[in-house]
């Protein structure tokens, strides 16, 4: 038996034995608000909720209206869920780019927003330090919503039902740009995806088949997928690190390096989550690959020697991987969709 088979069924057995039940609490208010404890779905970590932001049922549903609501872009016509759709894993459908409001692309692919609250660091580049600051960052952007963050919260201000709103959640009828970064971080946080065929397998309630098993085993082995490195099996499916995976000998986008100036993380991109990887394409930052075998092909035989090339790339072989091998890790890829979350009316425009 391979040794990655036999680390895998170590592992499995570790988080059997450390899964705990939890369930969503609803405090009774004492400030006005009604705090809640985000039920976490078994097999994902505890959250880490900020002192300054608790979660409440107020900001959540402030937060929810917020991000489909297109007030927040400079002409009323896009909003944050115009480019991050529920049924495609909170992605921007089968978009390479999203077309922001003066018809412009993107240069980066829009990254899926479900387990964000797990990050350490926001956007392909970690540009935002937390889940709150990221918020503005495309309403502000002049290729996505451009808008102006002042016009933006007097017309909030103005508004016939938003003050009502953000008395209820914040306990001021005037809306300021820290609320609404509170309001949407609060919604995103409940964003929670971990109830896939995987799932129900590790708990007992479903069966992976011969094939998926085989992928599974595949995923770990150190010598074969060896995708367990930065997309750890379970829980997150990522390690939210910043990675240089060889997809250029120069890399046309600085990456990483773009928000530290360093040149050792020039074309380094955050490692992103498989959940749902089914339903996510395009694959990459800059949304090349179309398809699960595309991906795979990639890191069989297409990947790029750089400078800087992730370690677990310069020490794997090329074409290491048969057909089938590949043919049985996409397999199990696709027992990481989460059809539940992709349709659970708590994220659905309110």
């Amino acid at each position: 038996m391979r040794k990655g088979i036999i680390l895998l069924s170590a592992f499995f057995i570790f988080i059997l034995s450390c899964k705990k039940e939890t369930t969503e609490e609803h405090v009774a208010p004492t400030d006005g608000h009604t705090h809640i404890h985000i039920q976490i779905p078994l097999g994902l970590p505890q959250l880490n909720i900020p002192a300054d932001n608790p979660t409440t049922v107020e900001g959540i549903a402030l937060g929810r209206k917020l991000f489909y609501d297109p007030i927040l872009s400079g002409d009323n016509t896009i909003s944050c869920a115009s480019c991050h759709k529920q049924s495609y894993g909170f992605t921007d459908s089968t978009l390479q780019f999203s077309i922001g409001i003066d018809h412009l692309p993107g240069v980066r692919n829009a990254m899926p927003l479900f387990n964000i609250g797990y990050a350490h660091g926001f956007f392909w580049d970690g540009g935002a330090a937390d889940l709150e600051s990221q918020v503005i960052g495309p309403i502000q952007n002049p290729v996505e919503m451009h808008e102006d963050l002042t016009r933006c919260i007097t017309e909030l201000n103005s508004s016939p039902e938003y003050p009502a709103l953000f008395q209820s959640a914040f306990g001021s009828s005037t809306a300021t740009t820290p609320m609404v970064m509170k309001a949407i971080a609060q919604f995103e946080r409940t964003m929670l995806s971990a109830n896939s065929k995987f799932d129900k397998h590790q708990l007992g309630t479903d069966s992976l088949n011969a094939q998926e098993v085989r992928g599974m085993n595949l995923f770990a082995d150190q010598a074969k997928g060896d995708c367990n490195h930065c997309h750890i099996l379970g829980s997150t499916f990522t390690d939210f690190e910043y990675r240089n995976n060889g997809l250029d000998s120069v890399s046309a986008d600085s990456g990483r390096a773009r928000i530290t100036l360093h040149g050792s993380d020039m074309g380094k991109f955050k490692t992103p989550s498989l959940r749902n990887i089914e339903v996510t394409a395009p694959y990459m930052h800059d949304g090349r690959f179309q398809t699960l075998q595309q991906v795979l092909d990639h890191y069989n035989t297409g990947f790029h020697y750089t400078a800087n090339l992730d370690p677990n790339l310069q020490a794997i072989q090329k074409g290491r991987l048969s057909q089938q091998d590949m043919d049985d890790i996409i397999a199990f890829l696709r027992t990481l969709t989460d059809y539940e979350f992709l349709a659970n009316p708590a994220f659905a425009k309110p």
